[in-house]
C-alpha cells in the first residue's frame, strides 16, 4: 500500500479510509485498558498523527510496548474519529511494524526543550524538532515561492558559476580554490605559480553570481540566480555565515525606480506567500520565538514602504536624540542600529534608501550625475534593517573602468564585464537577497545558524 503523508490525511479527514503511514514516534502512552496512544510525525507538518494499538496486535507486547521516541516505525490503519481531546481524527492500527530502533539511553532528543546551541551540534538530528521541521518547510516554500514569482514574470534562471576568476564585491574576502598540493606549492619568482594550477589562473569560491547574471540579461532581458555564495569573513556572530545562498535577479533595459518596484513587489509576494501556505509552523513560530512576527509580515503585505534618499536619513539620524553606538556623518555606512531606528521608530514602517555615497558601494553600481553618489538602493524592514540591497548597473565603458581602478582591482580580471559596455550596452539594474536572512526575518529566529540546514562558520565545517 502506498505510504501517505501525515499532512495529506489531516487535511483529507476521511474517516474510514485505510492508510499507511510512516514515520518517527515523538511518544507512546500505555492505557490501563491494554492499548497504547502512539505519537508519529513524518515531517511532512507541525502536526503528528495518533495511532491508537490494540493490544490484540500480534506483537504489542513484543514490540509495540517497547517503542520509545525516534523509532521509526510503518503502521497500516484505518482514520477514525477521536473520542479524545487534541486531535480529531486518528489511525486505529491493524499493523505496526517497527523500521528502526531508537535506544533510549542515548537518543539525544527526548520529550523536552532542547537549546539552540545544542541543537547545532547534533544537526543531523535537529531537524527532527519542532522548530528545525518548522524551518525546513518554511525554507522549501519560500524557494517555491521564489521561482513561482520570478517564473510568472517571464524571468529565466540562469545558473552562474560557484568558482570564478574574479570578486564581484572588491573586498577580497573570498575563499581559495587550488589543487596544489599545499606542502609543496610551486613558485616563480618567490611567489605561488598559479599557472601550473587546476584552472591556469587564482580561482576563488564565488561571493555573487551578479556579474555573470548580467552576462545573461544583457542578452535575454529578465533573469535571476539563486544559489549559494560564499564570504571567508572570520565572523562569528549571530549575522553571519561563510555559506550562505542568495537571490539576485538582473533586467535589461531597467533603471533604478524599476529595480525598487520589483523588490517591493517580491517581498510582498513572498511574505503574502507564506502567509497563506505556512499557516501552522508561522502560528508556531509566533508562539514560542517572536510573538510579532505574523503582525509583522502581515504589515509588511499591506504597507506602503516609504522611500528616502540616503541623505535624507543621514539628516533624520543626526538630529535624532538617541545616542547610537556607532556615529552618523554623511559617507559612513548605515548599520543595523540606524536601518532598525528609521524603520522602527522613525517612519514605522519599511523603508527604502536610495542614493548612496559613492565611496561606500561597490565598482559596478551607476555614478549620479553630481559624481558623488551612485544609484544604489537598500530595503530596510524592522528587526533587522538591511533585507535587499541593489543598483542600477554601471552602463558606460570609460566610467566603470575608471571605477574598477579606483577600488584598486586589476582591469584585465573583468575584461568580459567591461566588454559588455562596448557591445549593445543598456541600463540595466539587480538586486541581491540573502535567503537566509530572509528565512531569519520570517520565523523570528535570532542566530542565522539555526536557519540554514548545516550551517559553515569559522571553525566549523561538521556534517
Amino acid at each position: 500500500m502506498k505510504r501517505t503523508r501525515i499532512v495529506e490525511i489531516l487535511a483529507s479527514k476521511e474517516v474510514g479510509t485505510r492508510f499507511t503511514v510512516m514515520g518517527w514516534v515523538r511518544t507512546r502512552r500505555d492505557s490501563k485498558g491494554g492499548f497504547s496512544f502512539i505519537e508519529v510525525n513524518d515531517g511532512s507538518c507541525m502536526t503528528g498523527l495518533q495511532i491508537v494499538a490494540d493490544g490484540k496486535l500480534h506483537n504489542y507486547l513484543s514490540e509495540v510496548m517497547k517503542l520509545q521516541t525516534g523509532c521509526s516505525i510503518e503502521v497500516v490503519g484505518t482514520l477514525v474519529a477521536s473520542v479524545g481531546k487534541g486531535q480529531e481524527v486518528e489511525i486505529q492500527a491493524e499493523e505496526i511494524k517497527v523500521v528502526g530502533w531508537a535506544d533510549p539511553d542515548v537518543y539525544p532528543l527526548q520529550k523536552k526543550r532542547h537549546s539552540f546551541e545544542f541543537l547545532r551540534t547534533i544537526a543531523h538530528l535537529r531537524p527532527r524538532t519542532n522548530t528545525f521541521s518548522a524551518v525546513a518547510r518554511v525554507r522549501s516554500s519560500v524557494s517555491h515561492a521564489i521561482h513561482t514569482f520570478f517564473q510568472e514574470r517571464g524571468f529565466i534562471y540562469v545558473h552562474t558559476p560557484i568558482i570564478t576568476g574574479s570578486d564581484c564585491e572588491g573586498a577580497g574576502e573570498m575563499f581559495k580554490v587550488t589543487a596544489f598540493d599545499l606542502d609543496q606549492v610551486p613558485k616563480e619568482e618567490g611567489r605561488s605559480d598559479f599557472t601550473r594550477d587546476f584552472f591556469g589562473h587564482p580561482a576563488s569560491l564565488t561571493v555573487s553570481g551578479q556579474l555573470e547574471a548580467e552576462i545573461y540579461a544583457l542578452a535575454m532581458g529578465d533573469v535571476y540566480t539563486f544559489g549559494p555564495t560564499f564570504r571567508a569573513e572570520d565572523s562569528n556572530t549571530s549575522r553571519h555565515l561563510a555559506e550562505f545562498w542568495m537571490v539576485e535577479p538582473e533586467m535589461a533595459f531597467c533603471d533604478l525606480e524599476g529595480d525598487v518596484e520589483l523588490a517591493v513587489n517580491f517581498l510582498k509576494y513572498i511574505f503574502a506567500y507564506v502567509l497563506e501556505n505556512c499557516t501552522q509552523d508561522l502560528e508556531f513560530f509566533n508562539r514560542f520565538i517572536d510573538d510579532s512576527a505574523l503582525k509583522t509580515l502581515e504589515n509588511l503585505v499591506s504597507q506602503d514602504f516609504k522611500h528616502i534618499t540616503y541623505t535624507e536619513g543621514i539628516e533624520v539620524l543626526s538630529k535624532a536624540k538617541k545616542k547610537f553606538e556607532f556615529p552618523v556623518s554623511w559617507g559612513v555606512n548605515l548599520q543595523s542600529e540606524h536601518e532598525r531606528y528609521l524603520c522602527e521608530k522613525v517612519f514605522k514602517k519599511p523603508i527604502v534608501v536610495v542614493n548612496y555615497p559613492k565611496g561606500i558601494k561597490p565598482f559596478y553600481m551607476k555614478v549620479d550625475k553630481d559624481e558623488k553618489t551612485v544609484r544604489a538602493m537598500d530595503i530596510l524592514v524592522p528587526k533587522i534593517g538591511e533585507i535587499i540591497g541593489g543598483s542600477q548597473r554601471e552602463d558606460d565603458y570609460d566610467t566603470l573602468l575608471a571605477r574598477i581602478k579606483e577600488a584598486n582591482l586589476e582591469p584585465d580580471d573583468y575584461w568580459w564585464y567591461l566588454e559588455l559596455r562596448k557591445f549593445g550596452s543598456v541600463p540595466h539594474a539587480g538586486f541581491g537577497l540573502g535567503f537566509e536572512r530572509l528565512i531569519q526575518f520570517i520565523t523570528g529566529l535570532s542566530n542565522i545558524r539555526d536557519v540554514i540546514p548545516f550551517p559553515r562558520t569559522p571553525g566549523n565545517v561538521s556534517f
